[in-house]
């Protein structure tokens, strides 16, 4: 064996090692969350003088969809004395018009809701949450993206609990508006709801770290003022602000039964947007926080967890290295006669794989519904994820090596129901390159998997297919769905989707 199969080997061994420790981890959470699911931390408290809450809304171009959001908000079951709106629009399009008009409309209903437009996009997100701060009447601020449908109890299911004066935020479960509208946006639902069904709860409840989502929470005011404010050096102010809170010393509550719907995202691309914003953003936060967590006095196997939470997204980088070394690793293997070799990695890959699955169908399972139904998607769910690695690969590079991106936002239409179309409207994405190299893949494992079977290592066919499928799919999605291509593309692509959604249902 030459120097250079065995630092190969050494390699590659070593990144199937940390992907396994990253697989142990879901079945740790697992545990967590089998523990201390029937043991709530606090309870709610009953309220008899409800305190003064700010409602922040922070838009940038979403016209689509803001009506919804402030039909929702301006229908709250709450004291309308005790109740403001903030309308935090960096919008630079028609979207303008549309909140000035809705606004005035809901003032003529008596309803304390204020407009504030900036003319910059400062600090983004968290800038535009900032400004609203320092002007916001309330002792607590609820926040919600423009694609969520709060329900009208939401602020009386979630402020009981601030009678407990150590609580800092209470975030509540993300639903799911247009989960049955594609087959992307039903794998989408099932990686969300294993971070809302079992990750928030076993993290939350065993006194772990845990983090706001963004939106569908409630804050009190003081507890943002103690962390040191709302802050942008990363690209998410959400998770970076959540540390620093509970580094502060307050306390967090999630809700897995208070339930805020939200549109998902229909448009790979966007969705694509999305995923690189939160793995570059979580490992930011990771390299400005994690000095801090291991100072505090924090039980050394929290400082664990939480580095393994802020770290998870190297997954995707080390789930990319395989995808290009696998084919060349198992030949390699199999010209040196060590078949039982191929079969070990092949095996480790697997277990790797297995507790994924096992965690995304606990998940559908404790989160209620036909989770039987949802098997079937499973497979998709690994292909989809393996088909994101390039995408978040170069979202952790990006934040390793410092590469500044601004804040974009995940553009939503308004699809509630399998029919409704998004294909003509605004905020559709541009093709960029990233989709060849995704196609290349896809066209790599192809030329691998038939090498692979002609000389005898059957076992590799399931394992080959998930990165097939899923650079495939990831690579002609983001081609059809890009504003470049017109109608007859988008044609091809939704009678894909059905055909694909046809096979799984005969099943």
């Amino acid at each position: 064996m030459t120097g250079v199969e065995i630092g190969l080997f050494v390699f590659y061994g070593l990144v199937l090692f940390l992907l396994v420790v990253f697989g142990l981890h879901k079945y740790f959470l697992l545990f967590l969350y089998w523990k201390y699911k029937d043991k709530p931390v606090y309870k709610a408290e009953e309220v008899h003088n409800w305190p003064r809450v700010t409602v922040q809304l922070p838009i940038y171009n979403e016209k689509y969809v803001i009506r919804r959001l402030l039909e929702a908000v301006c229908a709250f079951d709450y004291p309308r004395v005790l109740l403001e709106i903030q309308v935090l629009d960096d919008s630079t399009d028609e979207t303008q018009r549309v909140i000035e008009s809705l606004v005035e409309k809901y003032r003529r209903q008596k309803v304390d809701i204020t407009y504030i437009h900036r003319t910059h996009r400062e600090g983004f997100k968290a800038g535009a949450l900032a400004n609203g701060m320092r002007v916001a009447k309330g002792e607590f601020l609820a926040i919600f993206d423009a694609d969520f449908v709060p329900q009208p109890d939401f602020l009386k299911k979630t402020l009981g609990y601030f009678k407990h004066a150590e609580i800092g935020m209470v975030q509540t479960r993300w639903g799911h508006i247009n989960r049955d509208y594609s087959l992307l946006t039903r794998i989408q639902s099932l990686f969300l709801d294993g971070h809302f069904v079992i990750e928030h709860v076993a993290r939350n409840r065993s006194g772990r770290f845990f983090n706001f989502n963004g939106t569908a929470g409630i804050w009190r005011k003081q507890a943002i003022l103690d962390a040191g404010g709302w802050q942008y050096d990363t690209l998410t102010e959400d998770l970076d602000l959540s540390y620093r809170a509970q580094l502060a010393g307050w306390k967090f509550i999630y809700l897995p039964d208070v339930v805020s719907p939200a549109e998902l995202p229909v448009e790979i691309n966007a969705y694509k947007m999305q995923q690189h914003r939160w793995a570059k953003g979580s490992i930011q936060t990771a390299k400005k926080l994690l000095p801090v967590i291991f100072k505090s006095n924090f039980p050394f196997f929290v400082k664990m967890e939480a580095s393994v939470h802020l770290f998870s997204n190297f997954t995707y980088l080390f789930m990319t290295i395989p995808s290009i070394l696998m084919p060349i690793i198992l030949h390699v293997q199999l010209h040196r006669g060590w078949a039982w070799m191929a079969y070990l990695y092949l095996f480790v890959f697997f277990s790797s794989s297995l507790s994924v699955m096992i965690y995304y169908l606990v998940s559908q399972r404790e989160g209620g519904g036909a989770w039987r139904g949802q098997i079937r998607y499973l497979p998709f769910l690994m292909s989809i994820g393996i088909g994101l690695s390039i995408n978040n690969a170069r979202a952790v590079l990006e934040a390793i090596f410092n590469h500044v991106t601004e804040f974009k936002r995940t553009p939503k239409y308004q699809i509630e129901k399998e029919g409704d179309n998004w294909q003509n409207k605004k905020y559709r994405t541009s093709l960029t390159l990233q989709p060849v190299v995704e196609l290349l893949l896809a066209a790599y494992f192809t030329v691998s998997l038939v090498s692979l079977v002609s000389e005898g290592l059957l076992l590799s066919i399931p394992f080959f297919i998930l990165f097939q499928v899923g650079f495939l799919y990831i690579g002609l999605l983001s081609v059809f769905q890009s504003k470049n291509f017109a109608a007859p593309m988008n044609s091809m692509r939704l009678f894909f989707q059905r055909a694909v959604l046809l096979v799984l249902r005969r099943f």
